[in-house]
């Protein structure tokens, strides 16, 4: 399964080639691609699809999102809770 995930953006930065910022998913946290939100800030919530940021959404429906993933059971496991975190690189071509 791969479902598109929300989450809160705790910080923003520049790579050196893209927008990146660190996401925390009810707790866990990945680093994510924010070059599709140029707008996106740090304590906005956003919906994470392979580890790119695609939306931003409001914190009531992330919120209650994050809530029905949880009942299901399926939260840790879209997250690969307990794999290592996942670090996308961005690097250009040379």
């Amino acid at each position: 399964m791969c479902l598109a995930v929300p989450g809160r953006v705790e910080s923003v930065y520049d790579n050196g080639v893209t927008k990146m910022g660190k996401v925390n998913f009810d707790g866990i946290t990945k680093e994510v691609c924010l070059a599709y939100l140029p707008d996106i800030e740090v304590g906005d919530y956003t919906i994470v699809h392979v580890g790119f940021a695609i939306s931003k959404i409001d914190e009531k429906s992330a919120l209650e999102t994050l809530q029905v993933f949880r009942d299901m059971g399926i939260l840790e496991e879209e997250l690969n809770a307990n794999e290592e975190q996942t670090n996308y690189s961005f690097e250009t071509a040379k």
